[in-house]
C-alpha cells in the first residue's frame, strides 16, 4: 500500500467532480474537453511526454475559464489549475 500523491489522477478526480455541477455552458465545455484529456492521462499506459504535453493542453483550457457560474465547481477549478501547472511544469527528473 502506498500513500504517495499521484497530481495526474486528482487532477482527473477535481475536473471529473464538476461534471454534475450546474457550470455555464462556454465553461463547461471547455471543462469537458479538460476532462477528457485528463481521462486519457489518468488511465495510465502513457508516457511522461504525453503526460505533460496533455497537462499543457489542459492549463490552456482551464486559463480561458474566469467564472464557471457555480462556486463549487470554481474550487475544483482552481484546484485542476495548480495540478495542471504542476504536472505540465514536470521535468525529466521527477
Amino acid at each position: 500500500m502506498t500513500d504517495e500523491f499521484d497530481p495526474v489522477a486528482a487532477l482527473h478526480e477535481h475536473l471529473a467532480a464538476t461534471e454534475e455541477r450546474p457550470v455555464e455552458r462556454e465553461a463547461g465545455w471547455r471543462l469537458g474537453e479538460a476532462q477528457a484529456l485528463a481521462a486519457e492521462i489518468a488511465g495510465g499506459g502513457v508516457d511522461d511526454a504525453t503526460v505533460v504535453r496533455r497537462a499543457d493542453e489542459i492549463r490552456t483550457l482551464l486559463a480561458e475559464i474566469d467564472r464557471t457560474g457555480d462556486s463549487e465547481a470554481d474550487d475544483h477549478v482552481a484546484a485542476a489549475r495548480e495540478l495542471a501547472n504542476r504536472i505540465a511544469n514536470r521535468t525529466d527528473g521527477e
